[in-house]
């Protein structure tokens, strides 16, 4: 395959915010709506995040997955996570072969996008292996370590009704997603076209707009994008302000937080303005690209005291107040 080239930054950015509008009409096709949240999961899958995808049964989490790995050509696996799932149907297990030799045999995560259905459901132990997969893009079974492809993904979805059964990430696991993206009902109008279009006979192709190599180029050039001093600074002043014994957080944070978020959330922030501001044609990201993914890095990183809970006030109303 031939290298990737462009004369500037400037032009390969130009390029990136017409594939992007390229991806967006493909997948519309498909999807109705949710245009925020398939913007969402391309930010990150741009920056090299790895997302998570709460919503209720049938909002269509499992074919936007499909439907994005389709349109950029990559390779796609589904895990449905249940509480017999051993870490080893995961990452794979070595098996007699017929040489009477041990051999690896690869599990589902070896794979560019992998969709980790219903997450909650499985025991830590299981959850453990995909984590640490996610974190170090490897997995050693037997003592060898084996390499996952390039580019890596990983989709979570959960479930935010039903959690009887279940087994909740704890924070520093739900801290290796760079967004947490929430899932909403299609409007009346969505739904009367997803009807429509699903319940006839007709079918749609999707086109390969992007391949595994252009995508990690883009992941390249996200990282080269400048940043001014100032955008860099409130990205960082953000974060600091949701810990409740910062230097700069408000009363709102004193009296309805009980932990912040952590260096993970600035690095995410600043990942995600830069991408942000290319898919929208900009250079550099200003404030307004960091105000407008704060929300998904942000509200799985805060955990708020018993008075919120009882209060009723969310994640969202809390850093709302602070953007």
């Amino acid at each position: 395959m031939q290298e990737i080239k462009f004369a500037t930054n400037k032009e390969a950015v130009d390029q990136l915010a017409e594939k992007y509008q390229d991806l967006q009409s493909e997948i519309g096709k498909i999807i109705v709506g949710q245009k925020n949240v398939v913007e969402t999961v391309l930010i990150s899958l741009f920056s090299n995040g790895h997302s998570l995808l709460v919503g209720v049964p049938g909002l269509a989490k499992t074919l936007l997955v499909s439907t994005i790995s389709e349109v950029l050509d990559l390779e796609f696996k589904r895990i449905q996570f249940t509480p017999d799932l051993m870490p080893s149907d995961i990452t794979g297990s070595e098996i007699l072969g017929e040489n009477r030799q041990f051999q690896f045999n690869k599990g589902p995560i070896f794979s560019n996008i992998v969709l980790a259905d219903e997450i909650n459901r499985t025991p830590p132990k299981t959850q453990a292996a995909l984590l640490e997969a996610m974190q170090e893009r490897s997995v050693t079974v037997a003592g060898q370590n084996f390499k996952l492809p390039h580019p890596f993904f990983v989709l979570a979805t959960q479930n935010p009704i039903e959690q009887e059964g279940t087994y909740p990430l704890p924070e520093a696991q739900l801290d290796r997603f760079m967004f947490n993206i929430p899932l909403s009902y299609p409007s009346y109008a969505e739904e009367l076209e997803v009807v429509k279009e699903t319940t006839g006979l007709q079918s749609t192709v999707v086109q390969h707009i992007l391949n595994a190599k252009e995508i990690m180029f883009f992941q390249q050039l996200i990282r080269k994008i400048p940043i001014a001093d100032n955008v860099l600074e409130y990205a960082v002043k953000l974060v600091h302000k949701t810990r409740p014994d910062g230097e700069y957080s408000p009363s709102v944070v004193k009296e309805y937080i009980q932990w912040g978020a952590g260096p993970r959330a600035s690095q995410y922030l600043v990942l995600g303005a830069k991408c942000h501001a290319a898919i929208k044609g900009k250079y550099s990201p200003d404030i307004s690209d960091v105000q407008a993914i704060a929300n998904y890095v942000l509200r799985h990183r805060i955990v708020k005291n018993y008075k919120a809970e009882a209060e009723g006030l969310t994640e969202e109303n809390i850093i709302d107040q602070l953007i």
